[in-house]
This record gives C-alpha cells, structure tokens and sequence, in this order.
C-alpha cells in the first residue's frame, strides 16, 4: 500500500457555485468526495485539507504555512500532491523548491481551469493523473497538469490556451 499526502489549499479546483450570492467561490473542501469516485486499491491517499482559498488571496503568511506543511510531512518519505489554484501555483511550487531543496520524494502541484464537479472540468483528471505521477515520478517540484508533467521552476499559466506550459 502506498501512501500519498494529498494537501488540499483551495482553488478553483475546490470552488462551488453559491446560489444565494450568485458567484463560483471556495467554501468547504470537496476533493475527499472525488477520491471516492477514483479506484485507488493499493494507495492510501491521505488529505490535508490546509486552507480553501483562491490563490490570489494567499498571502505570504498561507505560503510559509504551505511550507511548514510540505516540512512536516517529507520525514514520512511519501510522494505529496497539492491542490492549489493556477493563478499562483508556480510561485508556491517555487518557493518550496527553494525552501526545500532536494527532497526526497516527488511533490506534485496541480488544479484545474473549472472546479470539479462542473461540466468540462478538468479536476478530476488533473487530480488522477497528479496521484498517479506521484507514484512514478522522481524526487522535485512538479506541476502535473492536461496529461503534462512541468518541473515547477519551467512551468507557466498560459491562459489563451488554458493550460500549463514549459517555458
């Protein structure tokens, strides 16, 4: 059984649509319902539901406790994904990667362009395949996004073509 740190920060990923106020807004963590839908028969996904905000409100402070986070669990030597928000998600990876230099196991970031669970979202299959490259990949700073496996720090949000690029 392979265990797998799945934090959660927010996001679109994680957005609902708010009938009273008529808007797309993160308000409680919905990945675990997801994980039910995936066969996963020999991973023990374990969340970690950190915060739910869109990345462009983190703030340093959520960045360093992101940080203290991926810290925290590394001694475990499992494989961390992280739920974030594309608006930001390269300068989170990034300050990991300089915060954590060589680590030990691969630890993924990823998100989606439409929250899970609307029509067209790409969550669930950036989530999937983000568990998946966590078992396969080598040690680093990745996003994993649209079937693309970018080292964090040759990563960019192209939002014409809504998606992640190598630059």
């Amino acid at each position: 059984m392979q265990t797998i740190y799945l934090i959660t920060t927010g996001g679109t990923i994680e957005k609902g649509y708010s009938e009273r106020l008529g808007v797309v807004e993160n308000r409680d963590s919905k990945i675990g319902q997801f994980l039910k839908q995936l066969r996963l028969p020999d991973a023990d996904v374990r969340v970690v539901s950190l915060m739910n905000k869109d990345s462009l409100e983190m703030t340093p402070e959520d960045r360093a406790l992101l940080v203290d986070e991926v810290r925290k669990l590394l001694p475990e030597k499992c494989p961390i994904v992280i739920a974030h928000g594309t608006d930001t998600m390269v300068e989170s990876g990034t300050l990991i990667e300089r915060s954590l230099p060589e680590p030990k196991v691969p630890i993924i970031l990823t998100g989606a362009m439409m929250p899970l669970g609307f029509e067209r979202s790409d969550g669930l299959q950036n989530l999937t395949e983000s568990l998946f490259a966590a078992r396969t990949l080598h040690p680093g700073v990745f996003v994993v996004f649209h079937s693309q496996v970018i080292p964090v720090t040759s990563a960019k949000k192209d939002r014409a073509l809504g998606t992640f690029v190598r630059i």
